[in-house]
């Protein structure tokens, strides 16, 4: 059985503490799906937890950048940003069009009274997180 890492800025977690209080249990349910599905993920034994531009970001050794964040001009969005000239949002649109509201090729949007599609949310975070692994296939291992 392969050991599972997580390294975690502590810079991290000022940015979740300056959420308002009705935003962060939302991004704490986000930040745990991503570890959750890393630590489910066999390629997958390091995942750095950093800020990449101020968001906190997610990053493994053969991933895509995954970065989260709220901002205060959309008050009732969060989301989940991914790196704009990859296939994953293209992809995730192809396979998850009914599940999910995108935002151009960069992020899945939430709204805040939404229910979380968990499954489909973990699909696409094992995609991301692998990416480099799986860009090769029609629908990035999906």
């Amino acid at each position: 059985m392969s050991t599972f890492e997580l390294k975690s800025d502590p810079k991290v977690k000022a940015v979740f503490d300056k959420y308002p209080e009705y935003v962060r249990d939302k991004m704490n349910r986000l930040r745990a799906l991503v570890i959750e599905t890393a630590e489910e993920t066999p390629s997958v034994n390091v995942l750095e937890e950093t800020l990449k531009w101020g968001e906190p970001s997610y990053i493994t050794k053969n991933g895509s950048t995954l970065r989260m964040d709220w901002k205060a001009k959309t008050p009732e969005q969060y989301a989940l940003f991914f790196q704009c000239s990859s296939r994953l949002v293209e992809t995730f649109r192809i396979v998850f069009e009914e599940d999910f509201k995108f935002e151009g090729n960069r992020a899945i949007i939430f709204e805040m009274n939404q229910k979380l599609p968990i499954e489909q949310l973990k699909e696409c975070i094992k995609a991301t997180l692998t990416y480099h692994e799986v860009k090769h296939l029609m629908t990035l291992g999906i």
